[in-house]
């Protein structure tokens, strides 16, 4: 089933030189048919190396933030005549060993997004999520459940698969350009009506594994709650927000 469908692997990349090498070799090639590294504008050697590894790199003029980033993988991807799309941090924090699995259950037609869950067993503490971090995620994933409507266990990971047809129909180009756009992203997924899968996914925690300060945390959370809410005005005609609107 996978033979038959065109598997890229996007990696939005920032000062990923100390993890990039590991996540690569970790990525089965035998059923990816493309690896495209999207730098945002590094200080370190992370074009340099990605180069070396033979990944098709792509890098910003400027900084363009997380959400920016993503924008850009996606486009790419979709123009490479991408069928599946997984966004993999190159921070080494997920394994690229899931992805086999990932695809496959978009392949089969089964779901159309599929997102590895920290959260979906007992892996996120063991493998070394501060617990501050787990309780935060935790709170925000029960409130977004309740305003989307969804009984998913995370919302905030950094591995996802996606089919062509989702990226196709979603206007994530209206999304921020910061890290609400992972957050934006499902809310628009939900309100288009796609099906999500989750798989449970062990994860590491290192000082070389990517993360945003405290201050950039808060800002985040209630950029979430704002999604969140956007959601429902939208969904119930009382309010609009181009994020859900296809120009």
């Amino acid at each position: 089933m996978l033979q038959n469908k065109k598997i890229i692997v996007v990696l939005p990349a920032y000062n990923a030189e100390k993890t990039l090498r590991k996540t690569y070799d970790e990525i089965p090639q035998d059923i990816v048919d493309e690896i495209i590294l999207v730098d945002d504008r590094s200080h370190d050697k992370t074009v340099q190396i990605a180069q070396d590894l033979k990944i098709s790199v792509i890098v910003h003029e400027k900084n363009l933030g997380y959400g920016g980033n993503q924008k850009t993988c996606y486009n790419t991807a979709l123009k490479s005549d991408a069928d599946i799309i997984v966004m993999l941090h190159p921070d080494y924090q997920y394994t690229p060993k899931l992805i086999p699995a990932m695809a496959y259950m978009i392949a089969v037609d089964e779901y159309d997004v599929v997102f590895a869950s920290r959260i979906l067993g007992k892996g996120a503490i063991k493998g070394g999520m501060p617990y501050y971090k787990y309780f935060a995620n935790r709170v925000l994933t029960f409130i977004e459940n309740i305003f989307l409507n969804q009984k998913l266990t995370e919302y905030h990971t950094g591995f996802r698969a996606y089919s062509r047809k989702v990226l196709d129909s979603i206007p994530f180009m209206n999304n921020s350009d910061d890290f609400i756009f992972d957050n934006q992203i499902i809310a628009q997924i939900t309100y288009f009506g796609f099906r999500i899968a989750e798989i449970s996914c062990p994860t590491k925690y290192f000082p070389e594994a990517s993360s945003i300060n405290f201050n950039r945390s808060v800002k985040y959370g209630f950029g979430v709650l704002s999604t969140s809410i956007n959601y429902v005005l939208h969904k119930f005609k009382l309010k609009k927000f181009k994020i859900f609107f296809n120009s």
